[in-house]
């Protein structure tokens, strides 16, 4: 996974959910327990790309396979379940999204 982190202060994490990560640009919210308005996840099964939220620090993550989009996504759910956290993707309602998750193997993680 190439991996980047930088902070920026001047956002949300709904500047995410409406802005950046949307469903018309193939993400999908992964959805736990910790969602709030300085915490979110998406991820986005058709770019291979993910992004976390946590009071202005931002990850954004790209995986050079299939594989490794998977294997990092089923790190985050077992990190979540180990934390006692609820870890479920939404795919927003776009069967795009929904049939790019389940061709990766992650049907199992939809709501």
């Amino acid at each position: 996974m190439k991996i980047q982190r930088f902070f920026e202060p001047e956002i949300d994490r709904y500047a995410f959910d409406f802005k950046y990560a949307t469903p018309s640009k193939g993400w999908a919210q992964i959805d736990s327990e910790q969602d709030a308005w300085y915490y979110g996840q998406w991820a986005n099964p058709i770019e291979l790309r993910y992004i976390s939220y946590a009071e202005g620090d931002i990850t954004l993550a790209k995986a050079e396979s299939p594989e490794a989009f998977v294997d990092y996504i089923r790190m985050l759910k077992k990190w979540s379940d180990d934390s006692g956290y609820k870890f479920k993707i939404d795919p927003m309602g776009n069967e795009g999204i929904l049939a790019a998750f389940v061709a990766l193997g992650l049907g199992d993680l939809l709501h």
